[in-house]
């Protein structure tokens, strides 16, 4: 039971060590100005398995199905949905999740993006027992990831979800053979990480020059970072630090062009944002879009 990309790898290994009875995912969504359908990485994948796959809108009521197939094992991977205590108590070795965090810390739907924005040096894998409660089953196994600086939430999913299905594998032997002493997480240490809002990808150039990279870096490749530049949105995919203070200079105010940036002052310095996307715009990287655009005018517009 999975959706996103992170959920391939996952899938990949379970097909390669195991018999796959069935692929639980999110239903297709509407994606871009077209709001084309389209099926879910996981989908994809699975068709090339030719394995069953179920979209049911709400589980909670469409879980029959799953029973029906008789699962000795149930894996679940950023599937999307909680899953209902009739679920939860049919396989005879249990439900296991493959969560991208070093639980107790950054239970939810979005442990990814949050350990960047945090500015986090580390995160993880837990492989756990799944409970009614979100991300709160005793832990099996876990495996520590470092975070680089350049690290987005793009690369580290990445790195994350091979972790992952490499950890997964190595630990179903033993909760086969019931060889595993789960631990319970300490509820002292829960810190969540909820589904990314709309209010929360917006920049504020009052926080310093580090918060808003780390922010840039935890939103990229989604839902991307913007703030608003003569009215327009302006999406941030890419930026750098630097220590320049402009006390002349109120916070989001555009103090310098560079030959590949836009210097933009914050609270404690200058973020020079290098990869952007203005509404109406295509992507693109900031000296190309330097060509296009009266500097003079650009120079000292604040960023809101």
């Amino acid at each position: 039971m999975g959706t996103p990309e992170f959920s391939v790898p996952v899938l990949e290994q379970l097909v390669s060590n195991y018999e796959v009875v069935g692929v639980v995912t999110q239903p297709d969504k509407p994606v871009g100005r077209k709001h084309i359908l389209t099926p879910s990485p996981v989908k994809e994948a699975s068709a090339l398995y030719n394995i069953p796959v179920f979209q049911p809108q709400s589980l909670k009521k469409e879980y029959q199905v799953i029973l029906a197939l008789k699962p000795d094992m149930i894996i679940t991977c950023a599937y999307g949905q909680m899953l209902p205590q009739e679920v939860l108590n049919y396989p005879k070795y249990g439900c296991i999740n493959v969560h991208a965090s070093l639980l107790p810390k950054y239970r939810g739907g979005a442990p990814i993006h949050k350990a960047i924005i945090d500015g986090c040096v580390e995160t993880g894998i837990t492989i756990m027992y799944m409970s009614e409660k979100m991300d709160a089953g005793d832990i099996i196994a876990q495996e520590n990831v470092l975070i680089s600086e350049r690290d987005t939430k793009g690369t580290l999913s990445k790195k994350l979800s091979e972790v992952g299905a490499k950890l997964l594998i190595e630990t179903l032997p033993q909760i086969v053979k019931g060889e595993v002493d789960a631990i319970k997480q300490n509820e002292e240490d829960v810190t969540f990480a909820y589904n990314i809002t709309r209010s929360e990808e917006k920049l504020n150039f009052h926080k310093t020059t580090k918060e808003l990279y780390d922010q840039i870096r935890g939103m990229n490749p989604d839902p991307i970072a913007y703030t608003t530049l003569d009215g327009k949105v302006l999406k941030v995919y890419q930026a750098r630090c630097e220590d320049h203070v402009y006390m002349e200079h109120e916070d989001g105010a555009i103090v310098a062009l560079y030959k590949d940036g836009i210097g933009v002052s914050t609270s404690d310095g200058e973020l020079i944002l290098e990869e952007i996307q203005l509404e109406g715009k295509k992507r693109c990287f900031v000296k190309d879009f330097l060509n296009g655009v009266d500097k003079n005018k650009l120079l000292n517009q604040v960023l809101k």
